[in-house]
């Protein structure tokens, strides 16, 4: 079955496109220091805090709209506890980590016994842990910056992955090979995943995407990748919070798109009442989905101290507004049930990149606030006003076909 493919695509990619458009504005007006290999290592390293709260994020939307408000202060609390664990008792930095990453799902355990069992409102029990938890996190610090980390520790968010090899001369140049090697690997897996997935779907007899379309934007994505890693070869090779971010990606994609919780998860966010009438145990998924926010806010946190080299009382301001932005940016629909992992990863993207061009070009940062409000503001116009055509297209008895997402 063929489907209109330009409409389907502009659709699909909108955001992504958005994204190109908006490096090669700062990329021209900052004189190309934007793509410069270490500015681009380091946005690698300042925005990784805000991927790994966005993919969490954006579960807990799928399953009905609702957002945790206290992820922000989750980071900080977490921060705080390494910093008391590593800096001041000298613990062990490796059993510290995990001793953080397991008190980060402790607090989402407790946030989502509140809102699966209890059916408190998310928005009133996560506004409440986020000033319970900020609250903690003041009295663990007692008002003072913990600081240096040891390199034990900063080596998962500020390290380089395999830093031994160093650069060898390559076409020319000083380039780190495993930094090519990498980016010419994930090309190729990328590439044998997505075939065999469409000759799977098309064996079935499922609706599967233009052979011309299809190539086309997987030649794309390879440039696009290839050239990322080519521009971290002539820096310091792959950063090591890239590789736990890959990997975040892979497992909560396939997690999406692949298995009877993630369209479970979608089925709740669609509607909840008819899921849980299915048979779908929609308490639990919930329950679960505030835990892993939980654990994924832990990591950020861990991230961003080893990044920053401290723990600090304002450890975390405004990251919840950076991740709901994110997931939204990225396609996630305010009330729930659409949204995917690529598309959090784009939105992420998009205001790191608009951060840091603006930082680049000087321009002050309240005003950078105001374009961030403004760019999050007109993502979800976008969202509604897209249902609100398809809504007044049935009532006058169109014959327009919405998109259903299930799993994606």
């Amino acid at each position: 079955m063929k489907t209109n493919t330009l409409k389907t695509n502009l659709r699909q990619y909108t955001m992504m496109l958005m994204l190109v458009i908006i490096i090669i504005f700062f990329q021209v007006l900052t004189g190309g220091r934007l793509l410069l290999p270490m500015n681009v290592n380091n946005l690698v390293n300042q925005n990784a805090y805000v991927v790994i709260l966005a993919v969490g994020m954006l579960i807990c939307i799928l399953t009905g709209g609702n957002i945790d408000l206290s992820v922000g202060s989750v980071v900080c609390l977490v921060s705080a506890f390494a910093g008391q664990m590593i800096i001041v008792m000298k613990w062990n930095p490796y059993l510290s980590i995990l001793l953080c990453l397991l008190i980060g799902a402790l607090l989402g355990v407790w946030q989502g016994f509140w809102i699966a069992y209890i059916k408190i409102p998310a928005f009133i029990v996560t506004l409440s842990g986020m000033l319970v938890f900020r609250g903690l996190a003041l009295l663990i610090l007692n008002g003072l910056t913990l600081a240096p980390f040891p390199d034990a520790f900063k080596q998962f968010s500020t390290g380089s992955f395999l830093s031994g090899v160093g650069k060898v001369p390559l076409m020319g140049m000083e380039l780190n090979p495993v930094s090519l090697i990498s980016g010419v690997l994930i090309v190729v897996v990328y590439w044998a995943y997505t075939l065999l997935t469409r000759a799977s779907k098309k064996r079935k007899g499922y609706q599967v995407e233009g052979t011309l379309p299809l190539l086309v934007k997987l030649a794309i994505i390879s440039l696009v990748v290839i050239g990322f890693f080519y521009i971290l070869s002539k820096w310091r090779g792959v950063p090591s919070v890239l590789i736990i971010i890959g990997l975040l990606l892979l497992v909560y994609s396939y997690l999406t798109t692949n298995t009877v919780m993630g369209r479970h998860i979608y089925a709740i966010g669609g509607n909840e009442k008819a899921a849980r009438l299915s048979g779908v145990k929609t308490n639990k998924l919930i329950f679960l989905a505030y835990v892993n926010m939980g654990f994924l806010a832990g990591l950020a946190g861990l991230a961003f101290a080893g990044r920053v080299d401290s723990a600090y009382p304002g450890a975390g301001q405004s990251f919840e507004l950076d991740a709901i932005g994110a997931c939204y940016v990225g396609g996630a629909s305010a009330y729930g049930g659409v949204g995917t992992v690529g598309g959090a990863l784009v939105g992420a993207l998009i205001f790191g990149i608009l951060n840091n061009g603006m930082s680049l070009m000087g321009i002050n940062s309240n005003l950078q606030q105001v374009v961030k409000g403004l760019v999050l503001l007109g993502a979800v116009a976008f969202d509604v006003v897209g249902k609100m055509n398809i809504a007044s297209g049935f009532r006058l008895g169109r014959k327009i076909k919405p998109t259903i997402v299930i799993g994606k």
